[in-house]
């Protein structure tokens, strides 16, 4: 879930990384439901390699993965104590996983998916992931779909102010202290940037791609690009 050498997990959101897959539930609303429905875009390509882009503990992958194709998934992911929780995670699919240790933002292998979940929100500027955008889309085969299943946040303060409530909630109905879930969203800040919906879906069609949400909970998103094929 990470996009640059000096990003590390445990440091950001203040949790060892064998309680990861845990604490994940706790901090974000419908976080099953969003990786199903991103793995579920994907099963049209799922024959083929799927890059998971910031691949973390391997919770996206697996989703993938269990979809019944018979394809490969590589994880591109800079955090090495979360990649070593994804192989013990992933262990049992043998060769259709492959574990890359680096940028997403470097070189991409050609590919038929691209995927990303909570990983993109690392990326500060919509210029940058306008770029990003780019390289996936060239990386990807004809007929090739890209999802990125992530936060966004609404450019109206009020309606951010409600999403931020909302979110909270949540939290709070996991056993998180109200004043903590705040608290929680100020330390993100230091490198989490949450685009409105409008801009992440025009930034993934500048791209090239046919873009659509086609799920969304409490600010949490699933965008799909499609590539023409």
């Amino acid at each position: 879930m990470t996009d640059d050498t000096s990003h590390s997990v445990r440091r950001h959101l203040r949790v060892a990384i064998d309680a990861y897959d845990a604490t994940i539930r706790q901090f974000i609303p419908g976080y099953e439901a969003m990786l199903g429905v991103a793995a579920r875009e994907l099963a049209p390509v799922a024959s083929g390699l799927v890059i998971d882009l910031g691949g973390g503990t391997g919770a996206l992958a697996e989703a993938i993965l269990q979809t019944g194709g018979s394809g490969t998934v590589e994880l591109i992911d800079v955090d090495r104590e979360m990649l070593a929780q994804a192989r013990t995670r992933l262990g049992r699919f043998g060769e259709r996983v492959r574990f890359t240790e680096a940028s997403f933002l470097g070189a991409l292998p050609r590919c038929n998916g691209a995927a990303a979940s909570l990983a993109l929100h690392h990326v500060r500027t919509l210029d940058a992931k306008r770029a990003l955008y780019r390289r996936v889309h060239a990386a990807l085969e004809p007929g090739g779909v890209f999802v990125n299943a992530d936060a966004t946040m609404p450019a109206d303060p009020a309606a951010s102010e409600a999403i931020w409530r909302a979110w909270a909630d949540h939290m709070v109905g996991q056993g998180i202290a109200r004043e903590r879930a705040f608290q929680h969203f100020e330390e993100w800040a230091d490198e989490d940037t949450y685009f409105p919906l409008d801009e992440e879906l025009a930034a993934v069609a500048s791209a090239g791609f046919d873009a659509e949400c086609v799920w969304r909970e409490v600010g949490m998103t699933v965008v799909v690009g499609r590539k023409s094929g």
